[in-house]
């Protein structure tokens, strides 16, 4: 653990040396210390059940991320388990846990699927390392709703070009490192993740797809923090994890560039510098799941963004590709509060 936790210091001062461009935004700048210190206090062990992870990279449909308090499931579940017939009590469980939403991206997922397409997602099943607070089996398989949002994205995507399998797949912003978890239980192909994030961040994707992926050390590239001039990607193992700055150093092509949902938490600056980079390292086509209005400001009570990303940055950002699929209704999601979770897919023009 000991160096584990120097890796993890190594990465914060490297990144506070970095550009503006680099360093985590407003959104994750306190975030990002408070999962540092859950992490070397605690170790990897349980951080899919943590609090302040449960908050930022680890979503869920029940508590916090459908608002309300676990107190306040409980309160209301005992008071209908006095009141309401069975059913009735079983109807708002499923509901309240997040049961009755996580079941409803499942059916959307399986309906989406073909018996001969070349992307085939249907045997996936979700590991349970960093024991996860929630984790819901649906025909034998394991799913949470961060792998459910990927299974959806990924299944827009083969509607929009249902001939098109990566070889080489480039992330920002990969959380706990679950697309990387789908890709690899693909039938019959090896497809090379790299995942950019900011510290730890990184760290944890590299400890959990080393937890549950079945490969040999050899098949997982940690960057070691150190000056090097390039990153060549035809060169990097099966999976690589690299901190937020170092996707300067890349060189190479990409096949596909993956962002979900960590765009719209930064600032116009930032993804426009990000996506700048992607364009250069060629890659065919982007998925994108954001905000299509853009994230909420930060305010002295809230937390949130100096300004918002919206729909409209996208196609500004990449001049070099056209956009030929979005869709928020049944693929993606619209909140309660008038937002929409927005999958957009990008095709090179050349």
């Amino acid at each position: 653990m000991n160096n584990k936790n120097e890796y993890i210091k190594k990465a914060f001062i490297a990144m506070s040396n970095q550009s503006e461009l680099y360093r985590s935004s407003k959104f994750w700048e306190d975030a990002c210390v408070k999962i540092s210190r859950n992490i070397l206090d605690a170790g990897f062990e349980n951080f899919r059940r943590d609090e302040d992870n449960l908050n930022f990279f680890v979503p869920t449909y029940g508590p916090p991320g459908n608002s309300f308090s676990e107190s306040a499931i409980e309160e209301l579940l005992i008071s209908s388990s006095k009141k309401e017939s069975k059913k009735t009590f079983l109807t708002q469980k499923n509901f309240l846990t997040g049961e009755l939403s996580a079941y409803s991206d499942y059916r959307v997922f399986k309906a989406a699927q073909k018996d001969n397409d070349i992307l085939n997602l249907s045997s996936f099943s979700e590991s349970s390392f960093g024991n996860p607070k929630e984790s819901f089996k649906f025909e034998e398989n394991l799913f949470s709703r961060s792998s459910l949002n990927y299974l959806l994205g990924l299944s827009f995507l083969k509607k929009i070009v249902p001939n098109f399998l990566p070889k080489t797949v480039l992330e920002i912003g990969g959380g706990f490192g679950t697309l990387g978890e789908i890709l690899y239980q693909i039938p019959n192909t090896q497809i090379k993740y790299i995942d950019i994030d900011l510290p730890p961040i990184f760290s944890v994707a590299h400890e959990y797809l080393k937890n549950s992926c079945e490969e040999n050390e050899d098949n997982f590239f940690l960057s070691s923090l150190e000056p090097n001039d390039v990153i060549d990607i035809e060169n990097l193992p099966l999976f690589s994890f690299l901190p937020s700055w170092e996707i300067k150093k890349l060189t190479g092509t990409i096949d596909l560039f993956v962002n979900f949902i960590s765009f719209q938490e930064m600032e116009p600056e930032i993804v426009q510098n990000y996506l700048s980079i992607v364009s250069n390292l060629q890659a065919k086509f982007i998925l994108l799941r954001n905000l299509r209005e853009g994230k909420q400001k930060a305010t002295s009570k809230s937390t949130g963004v100096i300004s918002p990303v919206s729909h409209k940055h996208y196609s500004k950002f990449l001049p070099a590709y056209e956009l030929i699929g979005k869709n928020v209704c049944p693929f993606g999601y619209s909140t309660v509060d008038g937002f929409n979770s927005e999958l957009l897919v990008f095709k090179r023009k050349d």
